[in-house]
């Protein structure tokens, strides 16, 4: 909102905001681990992430993706610095043209960055109904991993769990999205060791055996913008962005992102600084002025470019 308002004083016209975010880990925590990826917010909301079908405006079309091609759909953007990631689509960017004062623009995108490679894999639960939480599952008490996966294949006993996955999906035995997955447990015979849930509810605790932060590891939340706009007869861009590394599994980059704002908005409630009363979404200089500034007291800042 500093930039939106800062373009439209000095007379320039917003024909384009794309913004991608994503709370990933450390280059230097789990070098092992081929998703580059672990919990580091609700756990429940990672799994579910992208159901309901994807709302965006780009050129000015509308653009509709339903949950099973979201992850088929992605964008590759390039962070300064950071290399490339992978970017889909949130649920709704529409509801935010309001929201920002960029009715009228062209594109409106707002998504969720992975590093490469993710989205591939993870599209494989997806298209095997390991995300669906719409129904419990029958006994489950004596499953094991590998049974789990398996009881959305078909039933062929002279198979294997990954020979039928991979005929299933067009995998390669020895690929990048198999490798993700061995990784992650999911072919072992360890018990799953809870007495219901979902599909949704079970990936969810299996990938958490693997997935959860352990002592010394760091996350990493990454954040990009690309602003569009038009100002005496040309076309310009402004790219933001942001890169917070955790200091450890407790004091990570998300719980900072989250929580020092908030805790900054509430400091200058105190102290009689903010005159707006009830539910406020932050998106007046009165807040975002001195909670940005407070932040970058703290490390905390998004670094501009101009083209």
């Amino acid at each position: 909102m500093q930039v939106i308002d800062r373009i439209k004083a000095q007379g320039g016209k917003i024909i384009s905001f794309e913004s991608f975010t994503g709370g990933l880990i450390a280059p230097d925590t789990d070098p092992g681990n081929p998703w580059r990826y672990k919990f580091t917010w609700n756990p429940r909301n990672v799994i579910l992430a992208g159901q309901g079908t994807a709302k965006y405006l780009q050129q000015r079309k509308y653009r509709y993706i339903p949950y099973q091609q979201l992850f088929n759909r992605i964008s590759k953007i390039t962070v300064e610095g950071y290399g490339e990631f992978e970017g889909y689509a949130n649920r709704d960017s529409l509801k935010y043209l309001e929201t920002y004062g960029l009715e009228g623009v062209s594109t409106m995108l707002r998504g969720t960055l992975r590093n490469k490679g993710f989205c591939s894999a993870w599209n494989v639960l997806v298209q095997l109904g390991c995300c669906d939480d719409t129904y419990l599952m029958e006994g489950i008490e004596a499953l094991t991993h590998r049974e789990f996966i398996d009881s959305f294949l078909g039933a062929h006993a002279n198979f294997a769990v990954e020979e039928k996955l991979c005929a299933s999906f067009g995998l390669s035995s020895d690929g990048e999205e198999m490798k993700r997955l061995r990784w992650s447990g999911l072919f072992t015979s360890d018990r799953i060791g809870i007495h219901q849930g979902t599909p949704a509810q079970i990936l969810e605790h299996i990938l958490s055996k693997k997935w959860k932060l352990n002592a010394g590891d760091k996350d990493f939340i990454v954040m990009w913008h690309r602003f569009v706009y038009e100002k005496d007869g040309q076309s310009k861009e402004i790219k933001a962005q942001l890169a917070v590394t955790g200091t450890d599994e407790i004091n990570t980059a998300m719980a900072k992102t989250v929580g020092l704002p908030l805790g900054i908005a509430a400091r200058l409630l105190l102290e009689g600084r903010i005159t707006s009363r009830g539910v406020v979404i932050p998106v007046t200089s009165e807040f975002y002025e001195p909670i940005l500034q407070a932040l970058q007291g703290l490390g905390i800042q998004l670094k501009e470019v101009e083209v």
